[in-house]
């Protein structure tokens, strides 16, 4: 089973342009897909529907998606600009995507922690939880995008999420009791993978809040209470290897994007790895097979 998780900012590749034919491209070969960024009503994208564009370019995949910020800049915008758009073409959507060749039984957006700012831009993020029953059997899939500025945040974030992550088997998914209504059960399972843009490069804080601290002699192990890293269970990652290019030539490329999975699906990590041919954002999409 073949999962890639994409950053593809708001649409607008390497050369600037609006493409999202190219992103499609990308990831057409994954089984199931998490898309971070991905708008609504962005006046720098053009304001497009990115959801319905995406969803149009992957017609062999199931879809859902999670607002984490929704905002009517109409209800801001005294004079809007003329012809006046629609007050609803006003409303800015910003958030998370998953995308699967099976059906996605149910979905939660789970907000994430934030905090007030003042110099800088801070974005409402969530992690969009999904429920797939794959040939490996039932897992939760979660398309993820943490803070970009604070790595106090970034922490804040990852506790709250684990905590979600892992009490999941105790509180239950979207639906629990459905056979009240007369529907059946839907799975709760234990093993989950969680992709996505985490704004943290190996070795800092926020990852070892999320894999653990590495012991002395044995490094990280895995335990039940820790994701995994699925570029470590792959084998070492080539010298250099980076998901995030910037794009203003600063020099500042990093290794930003992830996919980590439950203890319990570890063992069955079989590969990892960065495309870097790939143009349509300025991160980079990062792939995962798990037999």
């Amino acid at each position: 089973m073949k999962l890639v998780t994409y950053n593809v900012q708001f649409g607008v590749g390497r050369d600037g342009k609006v493409g999202l034919e190219r992103i499609a491209a990308s990831v057409a070969g994954a089984d199931i897909i998490a898309l971070q960024e991905v708008t609504r009503n962005y006046p720098t994208n053009g304001g497009i529907d990115m959801v319905a564009g995406l969803t149009a370019l992957l017609p062999d995949h199931h879809h859902v998606y999670g607002a984490a910020m929704d905002i009517d800049f109409g209800a801001m915008v005294p004079d809007p600009p003329k012809p006046a758009p629609s007050r609803q073409a006003l409303r800015f959507q910003f958030g998370n995507m998953l995308l699967s060749r099976w059906p996605i039984v149910s979905c939660r957006n789970l907000f994430l922690p934030r905090s007030r700012t003042y110099d800088k831009a801070n974005l409402q993020r969530s992690a969009l939880e999904g429920l797939i029953v794959t040939p490996l059997g039932p897992l939760r899939i979660y398309s993820t995008h943490l803070d970009h500025v604070s790595a106090e945040e970034r922490i804040m974030q990852i506790r709250h999420l684990k905590e979600r992550v892992f009490a999941y088997p105790m509180e239950g998914g979207a639906i629990t009791g459905a056979g009240e209504y007369g529907f059946p059960e839907p799975p709760c399972p234990d093993d989950f993978v969680l992709m996505g843009d985490f704004n943290m490069r190996p070795g800092e804080p926020e990852y070892t809040e999320m894999t653990g601290a590495p012991d002395t002699l044995f490094g990280r192990r895995i335990v039940a209470h820790h994701p995994v890293d699925a570029s470590r269970l792959a084998g070492p990652a080539p010298e250099g290897s980076v998901s995030w290019t910037d794009l203003s030539g600063a020099g500042k490329h990093s290794r930003l994007d992830y996919c980590f999975v439950s203890a319990g699906l570890a063992g069955r990590v079989r590969d990892c790895w960065i495309d870097n041919d790939a143009d349509g954002s300025d991160h980079q999409p990062v792939w995962t097979v798990v037999e």
